[in-house]
């Protein structure tokens, strides 16, 4: 879940990392009363989900109350990047020194968290990352001890900072790395981080993710913080997406509703760790036009199994259905098979007419395949590669 601007500062700012002063306003008719209240001028920063909203006009500089009504109410009544507004941050201006990039991620090659930082931040960091990697401090975070202190004065040393600069920038980097860690989060990125005097840094902007599964341990992010639960990191859940969401919902096994929807007819069940991307990316490179992207793994009951199945084949312009997954010991085939096969049932269809492909070697497989012989669908063990798979659920032969 992606948090708006707003949120993610308040929650760096409780960790002790220092961000702008700042209000936050939901109406036209809030925005007219802080303005009347705050001493300009003032940043005017449009509130969605997504980054790149400086590009897209989403913030401003105000030099007058006058002028943050108008630019701000007609932010409120559009949308920035295909989303409403959310609100807006009025935040004070930092007259920054420099500007410097810091961010922790997972890596998922090392299985563990890493911090990113460079001396360069602004919305060019990644084409400098780019160009020039070794000026990219890059350290891995041992997850159960977190970052110590020496790794992140290392850090710091690694980007040339020195004196009361060092010290600073240290602390900074594991204050961070210790808000990721105990928020759960799979991204926080300060960018920029605003250098405004000697060891005085301040946050101007942040972005922070944090795991759906992990959310349950969190309550405090509604309760304390006002911080509501937004389905994915981006643009609004359609309809499906969200039917989805609630048949992942029924019970607790497992996985199976996390659904991106498109508008190919190619309906997609795939899943089992990272084969669900190698599938999709590979269908599509063979020329199929997926009507879903979506993870399923875990043993799912049959229960979610089939009504998912049935959603996406009920999905208008779906005309059939590849369930692809990669060698799995922790859901079992038979069970994947059942609920397929009353899922196209359900939605009226018939499995042998409308299953692509049926690519689910592991666990129970034997079980699996006699379940789907009996309704004519073809079963690809482990010999058929998730490539050849997928170019059979493209209809290339």
């Amino acid at each position: 879940m992606r948090l708006l601007e707003h949120e993610a500062k308040g929650l760096l700012r409780e960790a002790g990392i220092p961000v702008p002063p700042s209000r936050f306003v939901r109406t036209a008719e809030d925005l007219r009363a802080a303005c009347a209240a705050l001493p300009f001028p003032r940043m005017v920063k449009a509130q969605v989900p997504v980054g790149g909203r400086g590009k897209a006009g989403g913030v401003l500089r105000a030099a007058t109350r006058e002028e943050a009504e108008r630019r701000g109410e007609a932010l409120l009544a559009g949308t920035l990047r295909g989303l409403p507004v959310e609100g807006l941050l009025l935040e004070e201006p930092v007259a920054a020194l420099e500007e410097f990039f810091l961010a922790l991620t997972y890596d998922s090659e090392a299985k563990r968290p890493v911090v990113l930082a460079s001396r360069r931040g602004g919305i060019e960091v990644e084409a400098f990352a780019r160009d020039e990697p070794a000026a990219l401090a890059r350290v891995p975070v041992n997850p159960r001890t977190g970052l110590q202190p020496f790794e992140a004065g290392e850090v710091a040393r690694r980007l040339g900072f020195g004196g009361p600069d060092l010290t600073a920038f240290a602390d900074l980097i594991s204050r961070t790395a210790q808000a990721f860690l105990r928020m759960d989060a799979t991204l926080l990125e300060i960018n920029p981080l605003a250098r405004t005097g000697p060891g005085a840094f301040v946050a101007l902007d942040a972005h922070l993710e944090l795991d759906d599964d992990a959310l349950y341990r969190h309550p405090e992010l509604e309760r304390v913080h006002g911080v509501g639960r937004r389905e994915g990191a981006g643009r609004p859940a359609t309809a499906l997406e969200a039917e989805a969401a609630r048949i992942d919902a029924l019970d607790h096994r497992g996985v199976a509703g996390r659904v991106i929807e498109f508008e190919g007819e190619l309906g997609l069940l795939i899943g089992g760790g990272g084969a669900s991307l190698t599938a999709f990316d590979a269908i599509r490179r063979h020329g199929g036009r997926p009507a879903n992207y979506c993870e399923i793994g875990g043993n799912p009951s049959v229960r979610k199994v089939r009504a998912l199945t049935e959603l996406l084949l009920k999905k208008r312009g779906v005309r059939r259905l590849a369930v692809i997954m990669n060698v799995v010991s922790n859901t079992r085939v038979d069970l994947v098979a059942r609920g397929v096969i009353k899922g196209c049932l359900g939605a009226g269809r018939e499995p042998r007419e409308v299953i692509a492909v049926f690519r689910v070697p592991g666990a129970w497989e034997e079980e699996g395949q006699k379940i789907l012989r009996k309704y004519g669908v073809p079963f690809c063990d482990r010999t058929v590669s998730i490539d050849e798979a997928a170019r059979i659920a493209a209809g290339v032969h």
